[in-house]
């Protein structure tokens, strides 16, 4: 495969930008004339990173490029830092995760390179914080994507935990930041809250996912979900299980796996896999093997 190293300066994120991007490379039975030529729109794979990760994590963690080769499709592995995905409007010149990637960067990528823009070629998948990601943007761009693979990240009910939320948000900050919380969960969802005017609006959004799962029960033209995780996970133990068994009440269709390991890459190294599976993508090798 062939590995593109993008750096732009983003609109939306106010700076510049590095994102990877594997691309399908000249089968050696074919001439550069007839590879380059023949204008093969391929599928994507729009592919994010976790907490306290990066563009590069995918690429140097796991083995995305060889599976990538198999299937001989595109990848794309944008970077965000910590941002939920989400847009932070009150960070210097603004800092919008959310409409880099689908406003900016697929359009960029769909423009430049040999990207199909074709829903059923199009799936999005992430670990942690990007399965998140991802999630929410199959739930609010259901016609960009035919399936979604969420990595170690199930939504809990937030609405069941107002009470403890307005208090949180009351707060001021100094009085949240606790360097014990090597997560730093409850710093997170005070400065991801206080975006909004309220914890109502707070609620409302596409940051309490849990709600909008509940909103897209039964639509009809919805993409594919799958959920992961390790089965060890202390993040995911309990929201894996409630998720589930949440579905099963209100008839929102998704596939869950688990299986052995914890918030972890042997984890995600597998479960990228069954993702794979998951959306289809045909198990005969198509790429170069070496």
């Amino acid at each position: 495969m062939a590995l593109i190293h993008l750096d732009f300066e983003s609109q939306y994120m106010g700076s510049n930008q590095d994102v990877y991007i594997i691309v399908p490379d000249k089968p050696r039975d074919q001439t550069p004339e007839q590879f380059y030529g023949a204008k093969t729109k391929y599928r994507v794979l729009w592919l994010l990173h976790g907490t306290f990760g990066g563009y590069s994590d995918w690429i140097r963690k796991s083995n995305i490029e060889l599976y990538a080769a198999e299937k001989n499709l595109i990848v794309v592995m944008p970077g965000v830092a910590n941002s939920d995905y989400e847009e932070w409007n009150n960070f210097t010149l603004g800092y919008d995760a959310e409409k880099y990637i689908i406003d900016e960067l697929m359009p960029l990528v769909y423009s430049w390179l040999p990207a199909s823009k074709k829903r059923e070629d199009n799936f999005i998948a992430g670990l942690s914080m990007g399965g998140a990601g991802a999630l929410k943007f199959a739930l609010k761009y259901p016609k960009k994507f035919a399936a979604c693979a969420s990595l170690s990240y199930c939504p809990t009910d937030m609405d069941a935990h107002k009470k403890e939320l307005e208090e949180l948000f009351a707060k001021k900050r100094s009085e949240v930041i606790n360097a014990a919380d090597v997560m730093h969960m409850d710093l997170r969802r005070y400065n991801s809250m206080h975006r909004y005017e309220s914890v109502d609006e707070y609620l409302n959004s596409f940051s309490n996912l849990y709600r909008k799962l509940d909103e897209a029960a039964g639509k009809k033209g919805m993409p594919k979900f799958l959920f992961t995780t390790g089965t060890s996970d202390p993040l995911m133990a309990k929201p894996f299980k409630a998720l589930k068994k949440h579905f099963a009440e209100t008839g929102f269709e998704a596939k869950f796996e688990s299986g052995p390991g914890s918030h972890e890459w042997r984890v995600w190294e597998r479960d990228i896999q069954k993702a794979f599976r998951f959306f289809g993508f045909e198990e005969d090798k198509a790429g170069n093997e070496f």
